[in-house]
């Protein structure tokens, strides 16, 4: 009997994290140094995928999607622009509905604007993402990126868990 109550506590467990990791949590590593200086290449995160179903994503969030050119491919990037608003850039600035975006986790100028039309309307349910590190980030500045519609998004990364030297919890 002690056995199959075991069993059951083991059976249940196992359950209640598969339950957490497939619709709460997930763990993923960054690949790239788009993200630089706030996430770095092989960085690990814990990404939060049910926050947003409690709340809309919001400018400066940092989420995770799969590549429209290869769904097998995540990306992570941060949240500039929300759904209806009028993005334009301008020699390294951007400008949300014609106030200036101040950025201090930018530590570089950046001078690439892709190969979208400036002023750029951002589509209903739809977000335009761009990695920190401008120059070396493909993005919805590029048409083969576009913007991420909402229910591509899969989280937002919550916390940094490696290296340790650099948790951080965003």
């Amino acid at each position: 009997m002690q056995i199959l109550h075991f069993i059951w506590d083991l059976g249940l467990a196992l359950l209640v994290v598969y339950l957490i990791i497939t619709f709460v949590i997930q763990n993923t590593k960054v690949s790239g140094s788009s993200m630089e200086p706030t996430l770095h290449h092989h960085d690990a995160v814990i990404i939060n995928k049910w926050i947003y179903y409690l709340k809309d994503p919001q400018q400066g969030d940092i989420i995770i999607f799969p590549y429209q050119g290869d769904p097998s491919k995540k990306y992570i990037k941060r949240i500039i622009a929300l759904p209806g608003d009028l993005l334009d850039i301008q020699e390294g600035n951007i400008y949300i509905n014609g106030k200036k975006l101040e950025e201090s986790y930018i530590t570089e100028s950046w001078i690439v604007k892709g190969n979208v039309v400036y002023p750029f309307s951002v589509p209903d349910d739809h977000y335009f993402v761009m990695g920190d590190h401008r120059d070396h980030s493909a993005d919805s500045r590029f048409e083969e990126v576009g913007t991420v519609k909402k229910n591509q998004i899969i989280g937002k990364a919550w916390v940094r868990i490696w290296p340790l030297k650099q948790f951080k919890i965003f």
